[in-house]
């Protein structure tokens, strides 16, 4: 039996494979075979597991299908066939069958098939990263590192946060500083990924981010609701990486390390006054770094994705997504909600319970277990501002607000002439709420204040 754990010792120790065959006492030949199998296979080292069978079994599978009769498997093929899209082991294997029966060979079961391919990729992945299919998922973060704007009127140095997204297949990635990490800088920086790469992934990959993921649990994560609106709008879906389990998002990891020295450590003495401009920089650079030729394999970031993954993107939609903002609120005894120093009214039903306050540009929403209870008009301007809605308000309330002299005035008008001189008389001579007051005690008043008297 040939001894391939001596043969690759002696290799990873630099031994020429001249003196690796005189010492071992098999051919050059031999020698040959098992090393340069090994490169292929990316083996670069030796552990206590692995022994002369495993050795065997892994360098040259199709020897062990040989002996027992069976059609051999070129099992390097199959595993990079699988990260084609839509391609499945019942498939490669069915083919499999089909060309052992045109050669007049026995091919393995199905069953048989995917465990000794399991068995494979078990041993594969000790020594090479499996790539991920194209248009599959991309995968964003936060970098660690940070870059700095100097506030020219201050001299203040403010931390500007760099956002990195990345395309596992192609590895291309699209990087963008802002001033902090807050929600609706995160779902920007998804919108402007997106555009970036002129398409949608299928999946999302993010850490478990408060401005992503609200809480993360074994089986399935609550996402933010800005961030699940997102997902949605863009007919993709957030699988957010497993606590304390990097290698669930080992591009974005390799990516941040790799956008930290390329781009981040090269601006550490670049000074700046304005986030546009640093941006500026870092788009220049991003650009250098995608279209870099890879070290170890043919093409670049850009090159490959243009060519082999840009297709596989879902269309970006006609409109760009408009930013939301969720917030829990408490509404008050006065049956409003107090949101960013402004009031807004909500059922008086409601006092007292939480409700989600749904933020856009223009508008705020207000639901209560998933169902909207109230919309208003966003204000803006001077703070403490009050929007109510008459509807929302209990009848006593609603009532009382609308007993006044121009509601007076109008009742009396469908009276007649005389009721309408008394009622004016009245308010003319006394103060406004005296003279409401008035009209109340002598019930002469609009018929619903009557029966709240």
């Amino acid at each position: 039996m040939i001894n391939y754990r001596k043969i690759l010792e002696l290799y990873f120790e630099d031994v020429s494979q001249r003196t690796i065959s005189s010492s071992t006492g098999h051919s050059r030949n031999t020698v040959s075979n098992v090393v340069r199998k090994a490169k292929k296979l990316g083996l670069e080292g030796l552990d206590g597991t692995m022994t002369n069978p495993w050795l065997e079994s892994f360098l040259f599978p199709e020897k062990q299908a040989i002996e027992k009769g069976y059609y051999p498997v070129d099992w390097e093929k199959v595993h990079k066939e699988l990260q084609k899209k839509n391609i499945t082991l019942a498939l490669l294997h069915k083919e499999y069958a089909d060309e052992a029966r045109e050669g007049g060979k026995i091919p393995y079961a199905y069953r048989t098939f995917t465990e000794n391919y399991g068995k494979y990729a078990k041993k594969y992945k000790l020594t090479m990263p499996i790539r991920r299919k194209p248009g599959e998922i991309m995968e964003v973060d936060w970098a660690g590192s940070t870059l700095e704007i100097k506030d020219r009127s201050t001299g203040e140095v403010l931390p500007a946060y760099v956002f990195v997204a990345t395309l596992p297949y192609s590895q291309l990635s699209y990087v963008e500083a802002f001033l902090d990490m807050k929600s609706a800088n995160w779902l920007t920086a998804h919108i402007h990924a997106f555009e970036y790469f002129g398409g949608i992934p299928e999946a999302l990959v993010p850490d478990n981010l408060k401005t992503g993921v609200v809480k993360a649990l074994r089986s399935e994560s609550i996402l933010n609701e800005a961030y699940r609106e997102l997902a949605d709008y863009y007919r993709t879906v957030v699988v957010p990486s497993r606590v304390r389990k990097p290698k669930d998002k080992p591009s974005v990891e390799g990516s941040v390390g790799h956008v930290s020295r390329q781009i981040i450590a090269s601006l550490r003495d670049y000074q700046c006054f304005h986030l546009e401009e640093l941006n500026q920089q870092i788009f220049r650079k991003l650009e250098d770094l995608n279209t870099l030729d890879f070290q170890k394999r043919p093409g670049s970031r850009k090159k490959v994705f243009e060519e082999e993954e840009k297709s596989y993107l879902q269309a970006l939609p006609q409109t760009r997504y408009k930013l939301t903002e969720w917030k829990i609120a408490k509404v008050q005894l006065n049956y409003h909600i107090h949101v960013e120093r402004m009031y807004y009214s909500v059922p008086y039903d409601y006092v007292r319970e939480s409700v989600d306050v749904r933020l856009t540009t223009d508008l705020i929403e207000v639901y209560f277990k998933e169902t909207r209870i109230a919309s208003h008009k966003r204000l803006k301007g001077e703070i403490g501002q009050y929007s109510t809605n008459t509807d929302h308000m209990p009848d006593n309330h609603r009532l009382y607000l609308e007993h006044n002299p121009e509601n007076n005035k109008k009742w009396t008008e469908s009276v007649g002439p005389s009721m309408t001189r008394f009622v004016s008389y009245i308010l003319r001579n006394n103060i406004e709420k005296k003279a409401l007051n008035i009209l109340s005690t002598l019930g002469i008043c609009q018929p619903n204040m009557r029966r709240m008297i």
